[in-house]
């Protein structure tokens, strides 16, 4: 007998025999259904590049991980996707986590002023550092990715320019952050989610906003304000993250495919379609002649980042309590933003 012929016989059998099993694990997982949760409305840009991970999940785990979308808040509250998650009432959860101020403190560094000019590479920068943390900082649920939308501004319903004119205004913060600047300028944060915002400042409740630009349009805040100060002023850091036994109860070929969807590369893909969305929202808006959309000259600028820089401060001695390094984790910060080449 050659001895050549039965080795490559016996290889191939082995091969076979591996691609065989391989198949019948993934016939004996069992069908699961995965319920997505988004607080943003149907029609928002987020929510189609969502479907399409979910399209993307049950491609990769050969058809037993089927999910399904619940937009506009449908299984809860904006403020509650963190704890929906936590406790199952969803699986996947769209997070802003800075609608909870100080639980996360660490995350919240991407929210502070002037750090993240775009969304696109920002989003995989975001991503790649807060790996990292996620573990320990966010540790209820189990984490599938970070990212940001594109850099929003100040909507108002009279002109601001300067950091002083905050004062003694009602402003309607995106995050936690940007609401200990409102503060430290001497305004009055007004807390609302994106959904109730506009009833806020038609009401005179508030009278100012930080918001992306298309979505102004999207939530009908563009009827109630007329003044847009032009200017990346921030962007606000969002997360998708798991129902931790859910994930815990996945097939290893299930979690494998989960995790090939939990990725930097997964939020760019995200962050990007969201972004284009948002970029078209300012065009739009930058050429409607019943507002006004008006960029901040080269001093105004720096007033603005000298006024607000106390708030990276503040920042620090938040995480420091947490037990980490602000120093270490900014510099981390900052480095994947160089490295994605989205730092402002």
């Amino acid at each position: 007998m050659n001895f050549q012929s039965t080795s490559f016989k016996l290889g191939l059998s082995v091969s076979l025999l591996a691609m065989s099993l391989g198949t019948a694990a993934q016939a004996q997982d069992k069908n699961v259904m995965l319920k997505l949760s988004s607080w943003v409305p149907a029609q928002h840009a987020l929510n189609p590049a969502l479907q399409a991970w979910g399209e993307s999940l049950k491609k990769a785990s050969g058809g037993t991980l089927s999910a399904t979308l619940f937009p506009s808040e449908q299984l809860g509250k904006a403020f509650d996707h963190y704890d929906m998650a936590r406790d199952g009432i969803a699986d996947f959860s769209y997070v802003n986590p800075g609608y909870q101020p100080g639980r996360f403190p660490v995350f919240a560094a991407t929210s502070l002023p002037f750090m993240i000019n775009n969304a696109k590479a920002g989003s995989a920068a975001v991503d790649a550092w807060y790996r990292n943390y996620a573990a320990k900082e966010m540790k209820e649920v189990h984490y599938c990715f970070a990212f940001v939308h594109d850099p929003g501004a100040i909507h108002s319903r009279k002109k601001i320019v300067l950091p002083t004119d905050i004062k003694g205004m009602k402003v309607r913060p995106a995050t936690a952050t940007v609401g200990q600047v409102i503060t430290m300028l001497g305004g009055t944060n007004v807390q609302a989610s994106a959904p109730e915002s506009r009833d806020m400042l038609e009401r005179g409740v508030a009278d100012a906003i930080t918001f992306p630009w298309g979505s102004l349009t999207l939530f009908g805040i563009d009827k109630v304000v007329k003044y847009h100060m032009d200017v990346p002023f921030y962007v606000t850091p969002f997360v998708w993250v798991m129902n931790k036994d859910k994930y815990t109860a996945l097939s290893a070929t299930q979690k494998a495919a989960v995790d090939s969807h939990c990725t930097s590369e997964w939020a760019e893909k995200v962050g990007s379609a969201w972004a284009d969305f948002e970029i078209a929202g300012h065009t739009k808006l930058a050429a409607d002649t019943n507002r006004e959309v008006y960029k901040l000259t080269p001093d105004q600028i720096k007033a603005w980042k000298d006024a607000v820089a106390p708030a990276e401060r503040q920042w620090a001695e938040d995480v420091k309590k947490r037990g980490e390094d602000p120093a270490a984790v900014m510099n981390a910060l900052r480095q994947s933003l160089a490295k994605y080449k989205s730092a402002m």
